[in-house]
């Protein structure tokens, strides 16, 4: 481990590349405060803040441990946060503070472009680990009639920007697919319920591009899991499994289903 002289070098001159330490600790999520006692050497920040504020700069936490000089070329190294690809990275989690609020599991809604006329309810967790937050979802749905059984897993970062977030996920399989979707609280301070946007690609329909309506239902930060699990599947507009507040806002002529036609 490298020493605190080492560190906290190190962390000034990370903390140089932006624009204030206010930005910084904002952002991260730590106590300004505190946060000075890094700069200053005083203090040593735990393992777990390590790893958020090295998440942060686009970083391991074992950066940190090189002597200044190797740090600073590793701080320039042209893949890092210079790069297209670094400043759309640096845009997670965005302001962690406000995203925290909203961490715990979830009961998903939106409209189906395979199955028309039906609503897919799935599970989600959103969680902090690294210095980043995270989210897991799981989609499982049983249609008897066609003899088909669907049992899907999403993997995704989330950021938060101006009340608004922002979710990228990917699929865990042979033939992953990617999908985004973008929040709102109903209201400022309201945070059971989530409303936005989803989009990605159909799974019976040759892997049509398609966007819809969706929303969240916050359940809790420890649900009883096997319940929340045999909540997913299709549902019917009229299923009582459907919280009306979910139903008035996915059963409206704007809630159209939006996709890509297949003729010209």
């Amino acid at each position: 481990m490298a020493d605190v002289d080492t560190f906290t070098q190190n962390l000034r001159n990370a903390c140089a590349t932006r624009r204030s330490i206010s930005q910084v600790c904002r952002e991260i999520g730590i106590n300004r405060q505190q946060f000075n006692r890094y700069i200053s050497g005083e203090a040593r920040p735990s393992a777990h803040n390590v790893a958020r504020i090295a998440a942060f700069f686009g970083l391991s936490p074992q950066d940190f441990e090189h002597p200044p000089r190797q740090f600073e070329a590793r701080m320039r190294r042209p893949d890092h946060h210079s790069s297209e690809a670094g400043l759309l990275l640096e845009g997670f989690p965005g302001d962690i503070g406000g995203l925290r609020r909203h961490i715990g599991y979830y009961q998903t809604y939106h409209i189906s472009l395979s199955w028309p006329g039906r609503v897919v309810c799935s599970c989600a967790r959103i969680y902090e680990e690294s210095g980043s937050i995270r989210v897991k979802s799981i989609e499982r749905i049983r249609d008897a009639t066609n003899e088909i059984w669907q049992f899907s897993k999403y993997v995704g970062l989330v950021t938060f920007w101006r009340n608004r977030i922002f979710i990228a996920e990917r699929s865990v399989g042979r033939q992953p697919m990617l999908s985004q979707t973008i929040l709102i609280p109903f209201e400022v301070h309201q945070r059971v319920y989530l409303r936005g946007t989803t989009m990605g690609v159909s799974w019976r329909k040759e892997n049509l591009p398609y966007a819809s309506r969706m929303i969240w239902r916050h359940i809790g930060q420890e649900p009883e899991l096997r319940q929340m699990l045999a909540r997913c599947g299709l549902l019917s507009f009229g299923s009582r499994q459907l919280p009306a507040t979910v139903r008035n806002f996915l059963d409206t002529p704007e809630a159209e289903v939006l996709t890509v036609p297949t003729e010209y």
